[in-house]
Parts: C-alpha cells; structure tokens; sequence
C-alpha cells in the first residue's frame, strides 16, 4: 500500500543536514533570555515572598547559562549583577546557610575563562567552516535558475554531515552543441570521494566546450576515471552516470545513461522512465568498446520535465524495508513549481525512511523557449 505523500514543504526540523544551535549555529534567542530571565524570576519571587525562601542558589547557575551564548565580557557583567543580588539586603538572598558566596563569585569568575575559550574556539571553527564551505561550492557551485532554454534546479545532502560535497555531483552548462546536464554518483561517498568528483566535473565541463557529442563525452570521463586509477594502487575508480544534450529550441533531449538510473519523464501528471539503452559505468577503460550510436533521443513536449536522481532516493527504505517508490509520487509532488520539486521530493523520502544513510542527489531540468537575445 502506498504512504500518502508528506506535506509539499520541507520542514526545517525534518531536515537532519540543517545545523542546529548545538552544531555551531548561534543559540536560540530564549538560550540568550535564558539568564537575564532567571535573575528577574528570583527577584521578583523573593520580594513577593513574605517571608524568605531559600532560592539564592539558582543564581549561581546565570553564570554557566551566560557562557552558552555570551562572550566573556558580558558573561563577567552578569556575574558581577549575581553577587550584587545576593549582597542586597532586600532580597534576603545571603544569610547563613542559603547561599555560599564566595563559591558563587568563584563560579562566575571561572565562567568568564570558559567563556573566552569557548569564544576563541567559535571563532577558529567559524573560520574553518567558511574555508571549507568556499572550496566545497567551488567544485559544485550552486546552479543558476536557467541556462539556455531550460530552467534549472538541484539539491544535493551529503551523506556525511557537515560536508556538502560527497560521493554525487550534477552540473549543466551550455557550450557550442547546446546545453548539456550531467548528474552521476562516484564510488564511495563523504570526504574521501570529494577529489574524484572534483576530477570528473574538471573533465565534463572541459568537455561541454571541445567535444562534439555524448559518446565523446563519456569517452573523456571514463578516460579521467581510468588515469586517475592509474595513479593509485588499488584505487579502482567507477562512476555512473547520466549525460543530457538539449537541442537549441529544447524540443528534444540526447541521453546516455552509464549504469545510473534513467531520468523520469513528468508529463501531463504521469511519471514515466525513459526507457534509455544502458551503457557501462565510467572508469572501467570500455568506452572504445561502446555501440557506435549518440544515444536516446526523446521529443519533449511544453511543459515537460525530466526528474534525475541518484540511488540515495531510489533505494531510499523505510522500517519494514520498503523502497521509496519515487514514481507513484512524483506526479503527486509536482503538482505545483517545478523549482520546488527537489525539496519536496527530499521531505518525502524523509517521511518515507526517517534518515538518509546515502549522498541524495536530485537535478530537476524544465525546457522551454529560448530566452531572447539580450
């Protein structure tokens, strides 16, 4: 029986790659409140008090709450406000027995050191993210929302959390023959298939400009593949992949599929996959072997789209070890902008499985007329 489909927007608290207060984001604004809060509660309850209540001690925890979301300056001012709370006779904070202050004073003074250790170290990991975030998105740069006659859309999560390049990757780039898209899923995944990926992206848009059709297209990628292997032993590197070629008026698209999952056609509310000839994968050195044809041909009608995904949504399961059935729902999910599929699809699978164990990739491709001359 088929799930209903999940809500058409992605939730952020759905979403596990999105980086929470504990991961290094800043703290929520009720962590930041959290202090000052507690400081005015006791005030207020001691004053209201007819009699006294020994409560003085929830002060000395307005120190440590401080260094969660403060830096050492501030964390010292609110220590300081601390010891004068309870040196104020009108609270009835610091009689014998209910509050401690000199533990108190030592607490928000060792607070102040944790503060400033924790400050210098954000900082050094903030640094670091940027760096990595700036060479990351240099070997897959973001999309542009169109290139040619045919509007765009990806989404890529990493397996690996915290990275957001792994084991796929997908481009698309006009070159003389027209537009051409690539999406593909490299063996292994994380950190470690990062150069691999970097390699082949190097070689397809390299290609994009001096090759003169998809089988020397492929021909160039397996060729990377194969030398990079070459270079290191044991290393045995393979990819599949996917290989588009618009035509210039986007009314038909060339396809070779290199042991990678054929692009769904969405028309008229149906899914369909494009029933594309395989071809082996990439780096297995059997390019010059292939048949001697371009590929599918498939004629594209207005309002088309081609849906492309890696096997991190195909082979998506749930608890009972059911896949996603991507083709029951992609009609349902893209009811509405095409732009938003991808997203959509993504919280999909994630009600579907609860977790992603793979690198997800999903390319999104909507021909249309060409944009005039500008």
């Amino acid at each position: 029986m088929v799930k209903p489909p999940a809500p058409l927007s992605l939730s952020p608290r759905r979403d596990p790659y999105r980086r929470g207060w504990l991961r290094g984001a800043p703290p929520p604004r009720w962590v930041r409140v959290l202090p000052v809060a507690l400081a005015a509660v006791v005030c207020v309850v001691t004053l209201l008090s007819p009699s006294p209540l020994d409560i003085g001690f929830l002060l000395g925890a307005i120190p440590p709450l401080a260094v969660l979301s403060y830096g050492p300056l501030t964390t010292a001012l609110l220590g300081g406000v601390v010891v004068v709370l309870l040196s104020v006779p009108a609270f009835r904070l610091d009689h014998p027995g209910n509050t401690d202050l000199e533990t108190v004073t030592f607490v928000a003074a060792l607070s102040v050191l944790l503060s400033y250790v924790r400050s210098r170290r954000d900082a050094q990991l903030d640094l670091a993210r940027t760096v990595a975030e700036a060479a990351q998105r240099a070997v897959v740069p973001p999309l542009p929302e169109r290139v040619g006659p045919v509007r765009c859309a990806g989404l890529y999560r990493a397996a690996q959390r915290g990275t957001l390049v792994g084991g796929d990757f997908f481009d698309v780039r006009r070159g003389p023959g027209g537009v051409r898209a690539v999406i593909g899923d490299v063996q292994g995944h994380g950190l470690a298939a990062v150069s691999t990926v970097a390699a082949l992206l190097g070689s397809f848009r390299e290609a994009v400009l001096d090759r003169p059709g998809l089988p020397e297209m492929v021909a160039a990628l397996d060729r990377r593949l194969v030398v990079d292997s070459a270079e290191v032993r044991h290393a045995e590197l393979f990819a599949t992949a996917v290989l588009l070629e618009f035509s210039g008026d986007a009314r038909s698209v060339r396809i070779v599929t290199c042991g990678h999952p054929p692009p769904i056609l969405l028309r008229a509310g149906t899914a369909t996959e494009i029933a594309v000839v395989p071809w082996t994968p990439l780096g297995l050195g059997l390019s010059d072997a292939l048949p001697p044809h371009d590929g599918h041909i498939e004629r594209l009608l207005p309002g088309d789209v081609l849906f492309l995904a890696s096997d991190g949504v195909t082979e998506a399961r749930d608890t009972d070890g059911m896949f996603y059935p991507l083709l029951d729902r992609l009609p349902l999910l893209a009811a509405h902008d095409p732009a938003a599929l991808a997203d959509r699809v993504l919280a999909d699978v994630l009600a579907h499985c609860g977790t992603i164990r793979d690198d997800v990739t999903m390319l999104v491709l909507t021909p249309g007329p060409p944009e005039p001359d500008r």
